[in-house]
C-alpha cells in the first residue's frame, strides 16, 4: 500500500455518538444526538471537503458499525473510520463486515484497530486479558483478519484464536482490504503495528514527544523492513483572534467542577493504557498548567478520555501548528470541536484555505460564486471563493 507525501495531510472529522455540546462535564448546553443530528454532521463533513470521519468505539457510545451503514448512502466522498475489536469480535466475522460495508459504501471504509484500555470496561464484554495479552490476541486477529480480506482461504491455530477453512465468499471493493489505522504507545503495541498495519496513530502529544515517538515507531519498522504512515488525533478550537480562541477553551471548561475532574481522573488512572497515562501526565489533573505547548491545550484530557488535546488559536496560528506536525511526518489530522456541527464548519471555512492538503481539494463554493448572501437582492460580495 502507497504511502502518502507527509507534506500534504488528510484531514478528518468527528462522529460524536457519545454525545455533543457546547460545554464538557455538564448537560448544561448539551444537545440531543440522534441519527438525524449525526447525518448532519456527517452530511457536512461530506461537503465540506474533510477526507472521512471516525467513529469512537465503546460501551460510551452508539456502535459505530450500524451507524456508518446506516449514515454512508448519504453522503458522496466521506469516508468511515470504524473499528474492529480484537477479542470481542471474531476475526472472521470481522472481516465479513468489513467486506460488506466497503462494498455498499463504494470502497469509503476506513478501519480503526482498537485493543481497548479499560479493564473495568473490558470485563463487562467479557474480555479479562492483561494488556500485553491483549495485544497478542490483536496479533492474531489481524493475521487472520488481513488474509481472509485478501481472499486466503487460512487454517489458523494460534494461542487465543483458532481458525478452520475461514474464508470469504465476498471481497472488499478496495484491494486488497481497507487501510488499517491503529494507536498504541506501549512497547507492546508498538510491536504490532510496526509487523500488520498502515497508519499508525497517536494522540496530541507536544510535536518533540510525537517526534520521539514517530521516530521509535519508524526505527522499529525499519528494521523488519517495513514503512508505515502517521496520523494524530486532536481537537480544535479555532476563532478569528488568538484572543477569541482562547476565550472559548476556557468557556468550554467553564462548568467542570473539582469533583468532576477528581471523579473523571479516577476512572483513567484505572486504566492500563499507556497512551492514556502519557495524556494524564500532560496536565495531571490540573486546571493552572493546561497550556503544555504553545497553542496547544490540554484541558480537554481533564474530562475526556482518549484524546485530551486542542489546538487553539486564530486561523493562521492553527494552520503553523498543524503544519510543524507534518513537517515531523504526521500526514493525516483527526480532528473534532464542540459542538462537532458548527465546528466542522468553522475550521473548514477558517483553516482549510492555510493548509497542505492531499488530493484533488475543491474550494468551497455557494452558487458557483463568492461566498455569502447577496447584497440588496442584486450584488455580489466582492471577495471570491478561491481568495477565502
Amino acid at each position: 500500500m502507497s504511502l502518502q507525501n507527509p507534506s500534504e495531510a488528510n484531514v478528518l472529522w468527528f462522529l460524536p455518538t457519545h454525545g455533543d455540546g457546547r460545554h464538557l462535564g455538564t448537560s448544561i448546553g448539551g444537545r440531543q444526538v440522534n441519527f438525524n443530528y449525526l447525518r448532519q454532521v456527517a452530511q457536512a463533513a461530506d461537503q465540506l471537503g474533510y477526507f472521512g470521519v471516525l467513529l469512537p468505539t465503546g460501551r460510551s457510545c452508539e456502535d459505530s458499525w450500524i451507524v456508518a451503514s446506516s449514515v454512508a448512502p448519504f453522503t458522496e466522498r466521506l469516508r468511515y473510520l470504524v473499528a474492529v475489536r480484537p477479542g470481542l469480535q471474531s476475526p472472521s466475522v470481522a472481516a465479513r463486515m468489513t467486506a460488506t460495508l466497503d462494498r455498499i459504501s463504494n470502497g469509503r471504509l476506513l478501519i480503526n484497530v482498537v485493543t481497548g484500555g479499560d479493564p473495568v470496561e473490558n470485563k463487562g464484554d467479557g474480555i479479562f486479558l492483561d494488556h500485553d495479552a491483549r495485544y497478542a490476541v490483536t496479533r492474531e486477529f489481524l493475521a487472520v483478519y488481513t488474509d481472509l480480506l485478501a481472499g486466503k482461504t487460512v487454517n489458523f491455530a494460534g494461542e487465543h484464536i483458532r481458525i478452520e477453512d475461514g474464508r470469504l465468499l465476498f471481497q472488499p471493493l478496495q484491494s486488497p482490504r481497507p487501510a488499517l489505522y491503529f494507536g498504541g504507545s506501549s512497547d507492546a503495541g508498538i510491536d504490532v503495528a510496526v509487523d500488520q498495519v498502515d497508519k499508525y496513530l497517536t494522540w496530541g502529544e507536544p510535536p518533540a514527544q510525537v517526534a520521539e515517538k514517530l521516530a521509535r515507531v519508524k526505527l522499529a519498522a525499519a528494521s523488519r523492513r517495513r514503512q508505515l504512515s502517521f496520523g494524530i488525533r486532536l481537537h480544535v478550537i479555532v476563532r478569528e483572534t488568538n484572543e477569541e480562541a482562547w476565550a472559548v477553551a476556557d468557556d468550554l471548561i467553564k462548568h467542570v467542577t473539582d469533583d468532576t475532574i477528581a471523579s473523571a481522573q479516577k476512572i483513567f488512572a484505572r486504566m492500563d493504557s499507556v497512551g492514556q497515562q502519557r495524556m494524564g501526565q500532560l496536565h495531571g489533573g490540573r486546571r493552572d498548567k493546561l497550556e503544555i505547548s504553545p497553542n496547544l491545550w490540554a484541558g480537554v484530557g481533564l474530562v475526556r478520555g482518549g484524546a485530551g488535546t486542542a489546538l487553539v488559536g486564530d486561523p493562521q496560528t492553527v494552520a503553523a501548528r498543524i503544519n510543524e506536525y507534518q513537517d515531523i511526518g504526521i500526514d493525516t489530522f483527526i480532528l473534532s470541536g464542540y459542538p462537532h456541527l458548527e465546528e466542522a464548519y468553522r475550521f473548514a471555512e477558517l483553516v482549510f484555505p492555510l493548509l497542505r492538503r492531499a488530493g484533488n481539494v475543491t474550494p468551497l463554493r455557494v452558487n458557483t460564486g463568492p461566498f455569502g448572501e447577496t447584497i440588496a437582492n442584486v450584488e455580489r460580495p466582492l471577495q471570491r471563493a478561491s481568495q477565502s
